[in-house]
């Protein structure tokens, strides 16, 4: 392992310029201007449906991950702008036998997180089956296994609020896909313990046509009042709404407290309101501050900041209610000093672990691959139907989010095959997608870019052979014997169209096929990493050892 590690860093210094990125103290994105401002977005990754919450002098968000594992991502931040991934709260998901294959769009829907007597809960809507929730007292650590506070279809968007006497209430939205009506939120009590409903549900709220598709609900309280903050109009041109009432059941009269405008960020939706207790002189009674998602597209919902101004008695969003694109940082003291940072991107592969921005497109099975002791990340081929038509039903991607608009990612593979049509490479997948892969013929390798248009509705994909490639390495053992391709996949990506090239040497780059356009998967962004499967395996699996992947500018 160590002779790997010096040999990497030797590469790093000498050989590749984009091996400098994964030594800089900030990422593709970075929207900390180093002046004391920032620029939106804070987080140019799917987040979608982020939540916040607050303690002490740390920040705490987590997001939809719906059928990706491991789920609920947290990120910590000290200031609201520099983002990183501390870990994950759900490490593969119930019912099992579903989830261990993938349920696009199923799973885990817009999540809220709170802290309540020493302990962090995150409670999400499963929409076919019920309200769920988790707990720990360390949100970087291992969280308990979930929870069913609410057993039920078309249940979405939860959030709790635990009120002055300890009484904890809930609010919920409606999925018309499953309960066949939305638009409307609910309220509820719970035990005091967050854990089981005790009271019957009360619709506190009806957008009508006024405020259709009212969803995304967060439970507040502040000065006597308790308020509830949503979206309404829709994911691409809706807006935002506060509601208040002097009792958690209403009535709530309500204001739209951001809307798109003049500007270009169509449809602010869901997030979360953030009180920051500010140190300084020239503010005694500290800041508001809102995060919420804009729709990308092909990237998926990445995450905005806004100031927050209650002087009205309602918080108005943005600047008069329209969205900010760069505006001055939270004056919170504990980033002082402290260098621009964003979640994780490049990985090495040296520790024994993965990085905390990989995910599976359904749960986890040992089989999929594992990290090596001399540090590679190991994909072992995965056995395709004998019916299959493309990678939208096949769980064993390892996948991460673009975090920008514009970046480079290049990784130094070695595929391993022990019979004819096994294939590894790597991917940017979504409804449409298209991968760069190695697969064996006989004794050489086929240079390949598999692509398919409406991998969603089940249409076949498409193979087109680029170049015939020599193995680098041949077994000669006479049990299971493998032949072997050392390569250099790379993917250029630019507003949305993926380029592929790959090098023999790390040197000298080639075109590999036509551009790519990018597409979202469902509610997510496209995710790009790596694959390795076969067809018709008749011995044993061959595999893809990544030795590293470095994303750059």
């Amino acid at each position: 392992m160590m002779k790997k590690i010096i040999l990497s860093f030797i590469t790093s210094a000498f050989l590749c310029p984009l091996t400098c990125a994964p030594i800089m103290a900030q990422g593709v994105w970075c929207p900390d201007n180093g002046n004391g401002t920032y620029t939106n977005p804070v987080l140019y990754a799917d987040y979608s449906d982020p939540d916040v919450c607050v303690v002490g002098d740390d920040f705490y968000l987590t997001a939809s991950s719906f059928n990706c594992i491991p789920g609920l991502p947290i990120l910590h931040s000290t200031d609201l702008v520099n983002w990183e991934i501390i870990g994950h709260a759900l490490k593969e998901q119930k019912p099992k036998e579903l989830f261990d294959q993938p349920q696009h769009g199923k799973g885990v829907w817009a999540p809220a997180i709170r802290h309540h007597e020493g302990e962090f809960y995150i409670y999400w809507g499963d929409p076919d089956h019920g309200i769920m929730m988790v707990k720990t007292k360390d949100p970087a650590g291992d969280w308990e296994q979930p929870v069913c506070v609410i057993a039920g279809r078309g249940m979405i968007d939860p959030c709790p609020l635990w009120d002055d006497d300890g009484r904890c209430y809930l609010v919920n939205a409606w999925a018309g896909s499953r309960a066949g009506f939305n638009s409307v939120l609910s309220v509820r009590e719970l035990s005091e313990d967050g854990t089981r409903a005790i009271g019957l549900p009360r619709i506190v709220f009806d957008g009508g046509q006024e405020n259709h598709t009212s969803e995304g609900p967060k439970f507040y309280k502040r000065d006597g009042w308790y308020w509830i903050l949503c979206p309404a109009g829709g994911v691409e041109m809706g807006w935002q709404l506060a509601m208040r009432s002097q009792s958690p059941y209403g009535p709530y009269e309500w204001r739209r407290v951001m809307w798109q405008g003049k500007t270009d960020i169509n449809g602010p939706h869901q997030g979360a309101w953030v009180h920051v207790e500010v140190k300084s002189d020239e503010v005694k009674k500290g800041e508001d501050w809102f995060l919420h998602f804009n729709d990308k597209g092909a990237y998926g919902r990445v995450v905005y900041l806004q100031p927050v101004d209650w002087s009205s008695g309602w918080p108005m969003m943005g600047k008069d209610g329209e969205p900010v694109t760069t505006w001055r940082k939270p004056q919170t003291a504990k980033r002082n000093g402290k260098p621009a940072s964003s979640p994780q991107e490049s990985d090495e592969f040296n520790n024994g672990q993965m990085g905390l921005q990989w995910q599976w497109h359904a749960n986890y099975q040992q089989f999929y691959g594992m990290p090596t002791a001399d540090g590679f990340m190991r994909l072992y081929t995965h056995d395709l139907s004998p019916d299959y038509v493309n990678l939208w039903e096949v769980p064993n991607l390892l996948l991460q989010k673009p975090a920008a608009p514009r970046f480079t990612a290049t990784a130094k593979v070695r595929f391993t095959s022990k019979e004819d049509g096994q294939y590894g490479g790597m991917v940017m997948m979504g409804r449409d997608y298209s991968a760069l892969v190695v697969m064996r013929q006989g004794n050489e390798f086929f240079l390949q870019r598999h692509t398919c248009i409406g991998a969603d509705t089940g249409q076949q994909e498409t193979r087109q052979t680029l170049v015939t490639l020599q193995p680098t390495e041949v077994d000669t053992i006479l049990y299971s014997p493998a032949i072997y391709m050392d390569i250099f996949l790379r993917m250029n990506v630019k507003d949305g169209l993926c380029r592929y090239s790959y090098s023999l040497d790390g040197k000298r780059y080639h075109e590999a096929g036509e551009p790519f356009t990018m597409k979202e998967g469902k509610w997510i962004g496209a995710k790009f990493g790596f694959l390795a499967e076969c067809l018709n395996r008749k011995s044993n699996r061959g595999w893809l050892d990544v030795d590293w992947i470095r994303i750059s500018k």
